[in-house]
C-alpha cells in the first residue's frame, strides 16, 4: 500500500488551535493517543507522530485505516469536517484526505509528519547562455522603452522577467508538471494513478476538484509549491514504493480545477497556476476533446510552450474498436491547427498519448515518457523561453519594421535648404551683391554720374519705401516656411517607424521647433548682410585715379577752349577739343570696365554672405529640430538592436 506524506520537510501542518484542534476538543472522545504528540492532527490526511511506519500502514495499528470501519459510525468525522470548513470558511481537502477510494479496495493513505526534520539543500535552477542573453536584453529592452510605450504594452515582457527571475532562485532539480482538464475528463483519476494512491477526490459530482492539490516524489520542492499558492494541507508526497517512484524523482504534480468551471474563482486558479508551472498535461476525453473553449483559449495561445506540454486523451476504453486512433488523428489534426508542433519521429514538440485512467491503459507509457522528461531537468528553462517567444511576439508591432528608417543626407539637406528660404538667405545673398556692386559704382564711377545719383536719392522721400504690412506678411511667412520645414523633416525621419517611435520622433521635432523661428530671426540679423562698407579690392584706387584723370582731361579741354574764346590763348580747336573727347568717352568706359570687373568678386561676397546665412540656420535647425530626432532614432536602433537579440537574431 502506499503511503503519502507532507509536502516537505520546511513545511508545517496546520497550526496549533485550527479546525481540527476545535473538533477535538468539542468532542473528548477524539482526543489523541497518549504516545501521540501534543499537537499532532488526529486526522491521518493532516499529520501524523513520527515513528514506525509499519504501525501507520497496517490498518490493524491504526482503526480508521480498516476498510470495514463506516465513517459515519465516528462522530468525530462530522464535527471535524464542519469545524474546518467553518473555521477557513474555505474549501479544503480534509474530506478527501479522509475518503476511501472504493476503487483501491478502500486503502486509506496515511500523511508523514516531519516537521521537526531539517530543510534539504537544493541547487537553484541555472539557465543556458543563451536563454541568459535573451532574458538580459529583454531586460534592457524594457528599461530602454519605458518612457516611449505604455505600462500595458510591456506588462507582459515584465512578467515574464520576473518569473524568469523567481524560478530561478528555486529549485532546478524539480519540475512542476500541472494536470489540466476539463469537466469530466478524468485528469484527477489520472493523477491518482500517477500517484499510486487516491490522494484527489474523483466522482461523478461537478466540479469535483475545487482547490490545486500538489504532489511531489522529493524533497526541496517547498518553495516551488509555496510560489503556487498551495497551502500545506493540500500537499502529498507519496512513501517510496520502488522503481517507480524514483522514476518520477523530482516530479511535483499539480492536480488543477476544471478549466471550463463554472465557480470563476476555479477558472481564476487554473490560469494563474498555468502560467507558472514548468510543464503541462492537457487532458482531454473523447467527447471534448475538439471543445473550442479549449483549443481557443488555451492550446493556441500556448503554442509557443510545444515542448513542455503533454496532451492526454483519456478514457480510451469507452472507444470501440479502431475509433481510439481515429480520435488521435483527429486530435493531431487539431493541434497542428492550433500551430502546435508535434513531438513525432524524434522531433521535439508536444507529445500525445491514449490512456485510461481507469483501466491502468496507457499509464505506464505516460509515466515513462514524464520520467525522461523530468530527469532532463530542461523543462523549466524550456518554458521561459518559450514565454520571452510569446512576448516577444506580442512587441513585434511596437518595434519591428520592414524598411529601413532614419534620416537621409538628402532630407537633412533639403529641411537645410527650407530654412535658409524662411530666413531669406538667397535675398541676403543678393543684397550683399547687390551693395558690394553699388560701391564699386560709386568708387569707379564718373564724378558727374556719382552727383546725379546724389541728387536722386536726396529727391526721394526717405519713409513709405516698406510698408508695414509687406514686413508683417513677409514674417508670417517665413514663420509657416518654418513650421512646414519641420513637419516634413518629423515625416520623412518617422516614416516606416512602429506607432510608438514614429510618435516620439514627431513628438522630439515639435518641441525643437519651439523658438524656432525666432532664433532664425536673430541669425539673420546677425549674420545677414554686413554692415558698414564691402571691402575695397586693390586696383580701385587705379580705376579712381583714371576717371580723376579722365575728369582733369576734361577740365582741361574746357579751359583751353574757353582761353581761346576770351582771346587769352591763339586759336587751335584741335587738341582742346581731343582732349575733352578723351574725357567725356574715357570716364563710362572706365566705368564700364569696372563694373564688369566688380562682377565676381560682388558675386562671391553674396555668395559667402549667403553661406553664413545658410549655415547658421542648418546649425539652429539641426540643434533644436535634428539632434532630437536623431538621438530619438538612435533609441529606436537600441531598442531594435535589443529586440533582435531577444527574438534569437542576435544570438
Amino acid at each position: 500500500m502506499t503511503a503519502v506524506t507532507d509536502q516537505d520537510h520546511t513545511e508545517r501542518a496546520d497550526q496549533p488551535g485550527d479546525a481540527d484542534k476545535a473538533g477535538a476538543a468539542e468532542h473528548p472522545s477524539s482526543k489523541a493517543p497518549e504516545n501521540a504528540p501534543e499537537n499532532a492532527p488526529e486526522n491521518g490526511s493532516e499529520g501524523m507522530p513520527d515513528g514506525d511506519f509499519s504501525s501507520r500502514m497496517d490498518p490493524r495499528a491504526d482503526p480508521r485505516a480498516d476498510p470495514r470501519a463506516d465513517p459515519r459510525a465516528d462522530p468525530r468525522a462530522d464535527s471535524r469536517t464542519d469545524s474546518r470548513t467553518d473555521s477557513s470558511g474555505t474549501w479544503d481537502d480534509g474530506l478527501i484526505a479522509r475518503r476511501v477510494d472504493e476503487t483501491t479496495g478502500g486503502n486509506q493513505y496515511a500523511v508523514m509528519d516531519s516537521r521537526t526534520a531539517a530543510p534539504p539543500a537544493v541547487s537553484p535552477l541555472v539557465y543556458d547562455r543563451p536563454l541568459r542573453s535573451r532574458l538580459e536584453a529583454l531586460r534592457e529592452l524594457v528599461g530602454l522603452s519605458r518612457t516611449r510605450l505604455d505600462s500595458r504594452t510591456l506588462a507582459e515582457a515584465g512578467r515574464v522577467l520576473d518569473e524568469a527571475s523567481a524560478r530561478r532562485r528555486l529549485s532546478g532539480q524539480h519540475t512542476v508538471v500541472a494536470i489540466a482538464g476539463a469537466t469530466g475528463s478524468g485528469k484527477s483519476q489520472l493523477f491518482n494513478a500517477l500517484a499510486g494512491v487516491a490522494i484527489s477526490e474523483t466522482g461523478v459530482r461537478r466540479p469535483t476538484t475545487a482547490a490545486p492539490i500538489a504532489c511531489s516524489w522529493s524533497d526541496g520542492a517547498a518553495s516551488l509549491i509555496e510560489r503556487l499558492g498551495i497551502p500545506p494541507r493540500l500537499r502529498r508526497r507519496p512513501l517510496p514504493t520502488g522503481d517507480g517512484d524514483s522514476q518520477l524523482r523530482g516530479l511535483v504534480l499539480i492536480d488543477l480545477p476544471d478549466h471550463d468551471s463554472a465557480a470563476v474563482q476555479h477558472r481564476e486558479h487554473v490560469d494563474r497556476i498555468l502560467a507558472l508551472v514548468d510543464a503541462v498535461i492537457w487532458v482531454v476525453d473523447p467527447e471534448k476533446y475538439a471543445d473550442a473553449v479549449l483549443h481557443e483559449r488555451y492550446l493556441r495561445p500556448m503554442a509557443a510552450h510545444a515542448e513542455v506540454m503533454f496532451v492526454v486523451l483519456n478514457q480510451i476504453d469507452r472507444l470501440p474498436g479502431e475509433a481510439t486512433e481515429q480520435v488521435l488523428d483527429d486530435l493531431r489534426r487539431l493541434l497542428d491547427e492550433d500551430g502546435i508542433a508535434l513531438g513525432e519521429y524524434g522531433e521535439p514538440g508536444t507529445t500525445v498519448l491514449a490512456l485510461s485512467g481507469l483501466t491502468g491503459d496507457g499509464v505506464g507509457e505516460l509515466r515513462e515518457a514524464l520520467g525522461q522528461f523530468v530527469a532532463e531537468r530542461a523543462a523549466p528553462a524550456r518554458r521561459i523561453s518559450a514565454d520571452v517567444d510569446i512576448a516577444a511576439a506580442r512587441l513585434w508591432p511596437v518595434y519591428a519594421t520592414q524598411r529601413r528608417t532614419g534620416l537621409s543626407e538628402q532630407a537633412r539637406e533639403e529641411f537645410a535648404d527650407r530654412l535658409a528660404d524662411a530666413v531669406g538667405a538667397t535675398a541676403a545673398g543678393e543684397a550683399a551683391e547687390r551693395a558690394w556692386l553699388r560701391n564699386a559704382n560709386r568708387a569707379c564711377g564718373t564724378p558727374w554720374l556719382r552727383l546725379w545719383r546724389w541728387y536722386q536719392d536726396r529727391g526721394e522721400p526717405t519713409t513709405g519705401r516698406l510698408p508695414s504690412r509687406a514686413q508683417a506678411d513677409e514674417e508670417a511667412t517665413a514663420r509657416q516656411r518654418v513650421e512646414q520645414a519641420v513637419r516634413t523633416v518629423a515625416d520623412r525621419a518617422s516614416a516606416g517607424l512602429p506607432t510608438p517611435w514614429a510618435q516620439a520622433v514627431r513628438e522630439a521635432a515639435v518641441r525643437g521647433s519651439q523658438g524656432l523661428p525666432e532664433a532664425l530671426d536673430e541669425l539673420s540679423v546677425r549674420a545677414g548682410v554686413p554692415t558698414g562698407r564691402p571691402p575695397r579690392p586693390g586696383w580701385w584706387p587705379m580705376a579712381v585715379l583714371s576717371q580723376a584723370s579722365m575728369t582733369i582731361l576734361q577740365f582741361l579741354g574746357g579751359l583751353w577752349l574757353l582761353g581761346q574764346i576770351v582771346g587769352v590763348m591763339s586759336p587751335n580747336l584741335g587738341v582742346p577739343v581731343l582732349l575733352m573727347v578723351i574725357g567725356i568717352v574715357g570716364g563710362p568706359l572706365i566705368e564700364w570696365g569696372c563694373r564688369m570687373a566688380a562682377r565676381g568678386p560682388a558675386r562671391r561676397y553674396g555668395l559667402e554672405a549667403e553661406r553664413r546665412l545658410r549655415e547658421a540656420a542648418a546649425g539652429c535647425g539641426r540643434a533644436r529640430v535634428l539632434d532630437p530626432v536623431a538621438a530619438e532614432l538612435l533609441r529606436y536602433r537600441e531598442v531594435r538592436e535589443q529586440y533582435g537579440r531577444v527574438v534569437g537574431a542576435g544570438s
